[in-house]
């Protein structure tokens, strides 16, 4: 996949993001929205940043499992109960992030949500990769 950042000068510098992906390739991989469910599916972690971790891993295994890196994410979506919480947390959580997929970040959004389908969730996230 070749993947282009946009990022205009017209708008204000992305943190953790990009204003759009130009995503060229074979392949389209459309991820599932993953919580911090176990391979029991059992939530793990009682804090935003472990679920949020763990959620991540998730959509990456499902990517690795489909042939993609976290190079080819072309698009992400983060559903969170509690914005403000994650605004709080977001130095934590792009820790995590660049730990586990690095700095070339796709676009993104943040969508407070009422609840997630499993109660003691915090955050899911879901998107798409494009691969070669």
């Amino acid at each position: 996949m070749s993947a282009e950042r946009v990022n205009p000068a017209e708008l204000s510098p992305p943190t953790g993001f990009s204003h759009a992906v130009v995503a060229t390739g074979g392949r389209i991989v459309f991820l599932a929205g993953q919580t911090a469910l176990d391979q029991d599916g059992s939530i793990v972690g009682d804090t935003l940043p472990e679920q949020f971790e763990r959620a991540l891993t998730n959509l990456l295994t499902a990517l690795g499992a489909a042939g993609g890196t976290p190079a080819d994410l072309a698009r992400v979506t983060v559903y969170a109960t509690d914005v403000a919480a994650y605004r709080e947390h977001a130095a934590e959580l792009g820790r995590r992030w660049r730990e586990s997929a690095g700095r070339d970040y796709p676009a993104m959004a943040v969508v407070e949500v009422v609840r997630l389908w499993d109660e003691r969730a915090l955050v899911e996230l879901d998107g798409f990769a494009v691969l070669p």
